[in-house]
């Protein structure tokens, strides 16, 4: 009975709460459209640079780098400037950089403008989310995410088959510029709609911490990077070494600093930690499935852009059919047991994917798509909301800060480690291209990460985020 009447109960959230979450919606359906569009593309493009598409990965990843390195300053710009203000200025750039990509015409031009569009993308989505946090109640967090990620979700729905349909049949070109109008309604929503929320700066802004955090990051990928080309172990290790070395530098200027750019003593708080150690690693495994599906579908089972496209989009066709239910399925079970048994159940769904061969029915693909995505799109929103459990008001532009910071290196590195994978099981096969095998291979490998985070869920108390979902 008790099951029930929590199923049935109805949840509510202020008109204020929703308003803000769909503006702040519409900064992340011009972020994932883009991404999943560029990603069903990347063969169409590499043919027109005379590249090589596994290599074109590259146009992700400069991408994600910047958003990881730029990122940590968001919090104390949107308290010094204004919420609105950056925000506002965060989307115009994105849309410039995504001007740019259109009018690219070799591939190290394409990543700078990728660049760009980190850059503005490292203010939209934390600044965006800050907005949010700082305007829902406690108890309305888990039903304010769900607002803010349903329109969103929409972006990697539509994405890969439009990705697909343009790609096919008109220009790659087209998928920059499709962000052009989305831009411009984000900028006029946001003047009219958006209160300008800020908060004082903790202190002077921290350009020590931002230079050796953006080296240890620079350096960790070009080092993952090279290792799964298998050519240069030299350079690899050099790489990591000064990664290893600028984080140490970090820290100890950290612990001098009364204000520092990331501040890592929110992990003493123990609902924020689990979410960021448990999380990081799901979607590093989950990372890689924007890179490494559209590529078997294209590479190695033959598909065109516009068939793999019409493919990929269930799996955040079933993220979509999920949200409406997460808010009633996290008051029912808890974050605790939600995070533990549904995080096993989407590492199982991964790893089916490994096993995709062009033999298999359609059906059977579609399905498996969408029930993953299904329960990742769970997984995504209890890890998102339940590191915000413990933390006060003073203290949530730094939680939104390096909460962001580290999930945007993630999902980096989840592309990066699929790269690498596909190029490792490439080599062990000597095949020139990638055939199906190595793409399957690289998928269990991407696997075990998810797989590890699910073990860490249980380190969070029985009650852990119950104020949440009152």
């Amino acid at each position: 009975m008790e099951l029930q009447q929590a199923l049935a109960r109805p949840v509510v959230t202020s008109s204020r709460t929703r308003l803000t979450a769909l503006i702040v919606a519409c900064a992340l359906f011009m972020q994932n459209l883009d991404g999943t569009v560029i990603a069903t593309a990347l063969p169409a493009i590499a043919k027109a640079f005379g590249s090589d598409p596994v290599s074109m990965n590259v146009a992700l990843t400069s991408y994600l780098l910047s958003l990881s390195v730029f990122i940590p300053a968001s919090g104390w710009f949107a308290d010094r400037y204004g919420s609105r203000n950056v925000f506002r200025a965060a989307i115009a750039i994105f849309t410039v950089g995504s001007i740019l990509c259109g009018r690219a015409d070799s591939l190290g031009f394409l990543v700078g403008a990728r660049v760009l569009q980190g850059i503005g993308g490292a203010m939209m989505i934390p600044v965006g989310r800050l907005v949010l946090l700082r305007t829902a109640a406690k108890n309305e967090l888990v039903a304010a995410m769900a607002w803010l990620t349903i329109p969103s979700l929409i972006g990697p729905v539509i994405g890969p088959p439009l990705g697909g349909i343009i790609a096919t049949y008109a220009s790659w070109r087209w998928i920059f510029d499709i962000n052009v109008p989305i831009g411009v309604l984000g900028i006029v929503l946001v003047t009219l709609f958006v209160d300008d929320i800020r908060e004082p700066p903790p202190g002077r802004f921290d350009l020590i911490g931002l230079v050796l955090m953006g080296t240890a990051l620079a350096c960790l990928m070009f080092a993952i990077e090279t290792a799964g080309r298998v050519v240069s172990w030299p350079a690899t290790a050099a790489m990591l070494a000064a990664a290893v070395a600028s984080v140490g530098l970090y820290w100890l200027h950290a612990r001098r600093t009364a204000a520092p750019l990331l501040d890592f003593t929110l992990m003493r708080l123990r609902t924020f930690a689990v979410s960021v150690y448990a999380g990081s690693l799901f979607r590093v495994g989950i990372g890689a499935i924007p890179f490494l599906l559209p590529l078997m579908l294209q590479l190695g089972f033959g598909e065109s852009a516009a068939q793999s496209g019409a493919i990929t989009f269930a799996s955040s066709a079933g993220a979509l059919v999920m949200k409406p239910v997460a808010t009633r399925a996290l008051r029912v079970f808890g974050f605790r047991r939600v995070l533990f048994w549904n995080g096993l159940i989407s590492t199982a769904l991964l790893s089916v994917t490994a096993f995709f061969r062009p033999a298999w029915p359609l059906v059977a693909i579609y399905a498996v798509l969408l029930i993953g995505g299904f329960f990742r799109s769970l997984q995504f929103t209890a890890y998102n909301t339940i590191a915000y459990a413990e933390t006060d008001r003073a203290r949530m532009s730094a939680a939104t800060s390096l909460y962001s910071t580290l999930q945007q290196v993630s999902l980096t590195l989840g592309i990066t480690a699929g790269a690498a994978a596909l190029e490792v099981a490439m080599f062990v096969s000597r095949h020139t291209e990638p055939a199906t095998t190595d793409f399957g291979t690289a998928f269990l490998v991407v696997t075990v990460f998810c797989g590890l985070a699910a073990p860490i869920s249980l380190l969070l108390a029985q009650d852990a985020g119950s104020e949440l979902t009152r």
